[in-house]
């Protein structure tokens, strides 16, 4: 804990010094964890990682949070919408902006600091191509244009739209300082143009935002290939963060050193740290090895490249300050999910062994700390004790193909030999000065220059768990009238006190089912749910069900949802769920009992007095809807 202490020490002293942003610190002796993957909504919510501080602050000194802004719907972030903090619109699929503003006081308290991702390439519109919501935050108003577009944006169907319909757009994507030809672009939305002033003020007063209210310690910028470098040291140079890591995905090390060096600023000093994407793929080709290796591990071919500086970024001297270093991330894990190895779904265990022995900054996924708490705990332990900074000095003691040695000197002349692959067990040290620390599947950490004994290994405790959904239960208020078609929809605070209805059959449109044109017919209010959302209920007037169903409100809308009868469709709008907390209403308890499909279609009816056991004696085995509630027969 002393070493904690001092840590805490060190980044209260950093926060406090004017105008020192320098991209990363120097020595920095910390490791980060990214606090979610892709759909873990479940795992990442502000109120589970509050819980989980205790644990998370023995382990590691930086947390990456997911864009915490709201984007209208369920949402991993990457769609921003929502910039400023205002009634609503921070609260999303991770929580409340309460929760997060208590979930960084919390974190601050042990020592804890967090990174904010920062999506600024592109943004999601309100109702059209080119129109953002209109935002007021400490008496400042705050809109972008749709001349803050880039002219070139979507391959130019941005500007065929645009000039039909009477706007102008700002100046085409910039020439990239990487590559020849201009930046990157996003069909998924609108690329931002930087040159733009407004686009500027509104990211600077942003990202200001995010350090002075929010108290966030500095940015994983999204996507740093849609725009210059030097826009990041402009940024950076304005808002001061501590911590600043952009995502320039090349698995090329000497390009992402170009956009280190594109990040430089009047004085030469680079203004932000990089992703080392090349130390990922490095890994990621050692497990996978290849089709000549039966696919079974090469370390060799991993030793080779980085011995070279062109390895990774880490491997440079000049520039491993600046490299944070990954094995695996909410991207890397999802693209081309089909191929052998990528993602990694094999010794996991020795990829972070060798990711945190190694200089750099390393950034540990947020599903392998899931996996496995007390050994990734008991290396970066191993890894604090020795005194591995961002800018230690490795060196590579031997490598075959089934095993890689490597020796990483700390301070006070301490050292690491960490050593990875199917022979790692029985690989013999060259020394006997080199005392065994910890091991586990395929990996062994040696120390030298401090007894084995000296190192105290934290005891990682039982966390709460979360639900299977962070959803808290269908409101009492919610009824079914006997044979009614209904839908509920718990509606994100954002939306309103209107929430609109679409619903329509297979074959034909919503205007031939409800007879009205886009985006529907109002639903009723009914009430707030216990987190504060609004609920809503759609009736049909109709005797069949329909099969989809989509609910929109405040230029928001989920996507399209399979309708199903009575059900309560959960504020991210994912899924719909049936729940005997919907309440049926029966006056004399003497109607009817109506048998349903699980798709709203009417199965049976029996006379009144009939049980629904003898009801249900009619049919196959199924799941059913029995007057509004389900039954598993």
């Amino acid at each position: 804990m002393i070493m904690k202490r001092l840590f805490t020490s060190i980044i209260t002293l950093l926060a406090t010094l004017p105008m020192l942003s320098q991209g990363w610190p120097e020595n920095y002796p910390g490791v980060m964890l990214q606090g979610f993957y892709w759909n873990g909504y479940a795992d990442s919510q502000w109120l589970l990682l509050d819980k989980q501080a205790d644990n998370l602050s023995k382990v590691f000194d930086l947390v990456w949070f997911p864009q915490s802004g709201n984007c209208g719907g369920q949402s991993m972030g990457y769609d921003d919408f929502y910039w400023f903090p205002g009634e609503g619109r921070y609260t999303t699929s991770f929580g409340t902006e309460e929760e997060l503003r208590s979930l960084i006081t919390t974190f601050k308290a042990k020592g804890i600091g967090i990174i904010a991702d920062v999506v600024i390439n592109h943004r999601k519109n309100v109702s059209n191509w080119v129109d953002f919501p209109k935002e007021v935050y400490n008496g400042v108003e705050y809109e972008l244009k749709s001349t803050d577009i880039c002219s070139d944006d979507d391959g130019g169907a941005t500007k065929n739209w645009a000039t039909k319909n009477g706007y102008t757009l700002g100046n085409a994507e910039q020439p990239s300082e990487v590559y020849s030809g201009s930046c990157e672009g996003w069909s998924g939305m609108r690329d931002l143009d930087h040159t733009s002033q407004n686009v500027q003020t509104t990211v600077k007063a942003y990202l200001h935002m995010l350090l002075e209210d929010l108290k966030y310690d500095g940015f994983r910028y999204d996507m740093v290939k849609g725009y210059p470098g030097k826009y990041t040291a402009m940024y950076n140079k304005y808002a001061n963060p501590t911590f600043s890591v952009g995502e320039f995905w090349d698995g090329y090390a000497p390009n992402c050193i170009k956009w280190l060096d594109a990040t430089k600023d009047e004085n030469g000093v680079i203004q932000s740290a990089v992703f080392d994407f090349a130390f990922r793929y490095t890994v990621r080709n050692a497990l996978r090895g290849s089709s000549s290796d039966n696919n079974n591990n090469n370390w060799k071919q991993a030793a080779n490249m980085e011995l070279l500086s062109a390895g990774s970024v880490m491997s440079n001297e000049n520039y491993r300050r600046y490299a944070v270093t990954f094995v695996e991330n909410h991207d890397t894990e999802l693209r081309d999910a089909n191929n052998q190895q990528d993602p990694i779904r094999k010794d996991t265990l020795a990829a972070n062994a060798y990711l945190l022995a190694m200089p750099g900054t390393p950034c540990v996924f947020f599903k392998h700390w899931l996996a496995y708490k007390q050994e990734i705990a008991n290396m970066i332990a191993v890894r604090k004790a020795i005194g591995i900074t961002n800018m230690s000095s490795p060196t590579t003691i031997g490598y075959k193909k089934d095993y890689y040695a490597v020796q990483v000197t700390g301070s006070n002349n301490k050292k690491l030999l960490c050593v990875v692959g199917k022979d790692a067990a029985t690989y013999t040290p060259n020394s006997d000065a080199w005392k065994k620390v910890i091991s586990g599947y395929h990996y062994v950490y040696y120390v030298q220059g401090i007894e084995p004994s000296a190192i105290s290994l934290p005891e990682i405790t039982d966390e709460p768990k979360p639900t299977e959904a962070p959803f808290g239960g269908v409101p009492s208020f919610c009824t079914v009238n006997d044979g009614e078609i209904c839908a509920f929809f718990e509606a994100p605070v954002t939306w309103g006190a209107i929430s609109q209805t679409w619903a329509w059959m297979k074959n034909h449109d919503g205007k031939e089912y409800l007879g009205v044109e886009w985006p529907g017919v109002n639903a009723t209010l009914l009430g707030k749910a216990d987190n504060g959302n609004k609920v809503f209920k759609w009736v049909s007037t109709k005797t069949t069900a329909p099969d989809f169903i989509i609910f929109s409100g405040a230029g928001a809308q989920t996507k399209d949802l399979p309708f199903v009868n009575c059900g309560y469709y959960t504020k991210d709008g994912n899924k719909a769920i049936v729940s005997t907390g919907i309440h049926t209403i029966n006056a004399d308890n003497q109607s009817p009992v109506r048998i349903y499909s699980i798709d709203g279609k009417l199965m049976h009816e029996m006379p009144k007095g009939t049980s629904e056991t003898e009801a249900l004696n009619q049919l196959k085995h199924g799941i059913y809807i029995v007057n509004g509630r389900k039954v598993v027969k």
